[in-house]
């Protein structure tokens, strides 16, 4: 890891971001395809908030992030990816209105999160569970001012929510943790809260 990228990535992102406010990033899967069920949601759910005057901001790859930018970029506010290089796997897709490539997953999570007024998690893997337990630990230690996070698919989560709620027996976490969290199976559950 070389020092004089992190510092180049992050200052290539602030100089574009700090331009944008009203800013909803999105994680999820890379993998599943565009006519899967979620992707579907995700879209809409895209296209809903950029039409609500929200910037939506993603990992820039394929699979969920690409069925958000897809909507976003057809609504009336700005698609934006903050892209990862990859040996496979992850290359932009074509739904971005402003785009910036990063060589290390951590500047990324960290511009991902320090710029959002929210967080909506979709079902994903390594890395989606990675990005939310980065954000609940940034919550936790009050790290990073308060922002809403939502989990979509109540179903998909149930695993990992039953562990929190073990930890928190356990006396690992706080009962406090387990609210920096809602669970939603409706895009308009999302929808409603943020603009709440």
């Amino acid at each position: 890891m070389k020092i004089d990228i992190v510092e180049k990535e992050l200052a290539n992102a602030a100089e574009l971001l700090e331009k944008f406010s009203n800013n909803i990033s999105i994680f999820g899967s890379a993998r599943i395809t565009q006519d899967d069920t979620l992707a579907d949601q995700a879209y809409q759910l895209g296209k809903a908030l950029s039409n609500k005057g929200f910037n939506v901001l993603t990992g820039a790859g394929p699979g969920i992030m690409q069925a958000v930018n897809r909507g976003a970029f057809e609504g009336k506010s700005s698609s934006i990816g903050l892209n990862i290089k990859l040996p496979k796997e992850q290359k932009p897709n074509p739904y971005l209105d402003e785009c910036l490539m990063f060589e290390h997953f951590f500047t990324r999570k960290v511009i991902l999160i320090k710029y959002a007024d929210a967080c909506v998690f979709f079902p994903g893997g390594f890395g989606t569970a990675d990005e939310l337990l980065e954000v609940l630990t940034l919550l936790q230690t009050r790290k990073n001012r308060r922002i809403k996070i939502y989990l979509f698919d109540r179903a998909f989560w149930l695993p990992m929510i039953t562990w929190f709620e073990a930890l928190e027996k356990k006396g690992y976490i706080s009962k406090e943790d387990l609210e920096h969290f809602c669970i939603v199976d409706k895009i308009e559950q999302i929808l409603t809260g943020i603009e709440a």
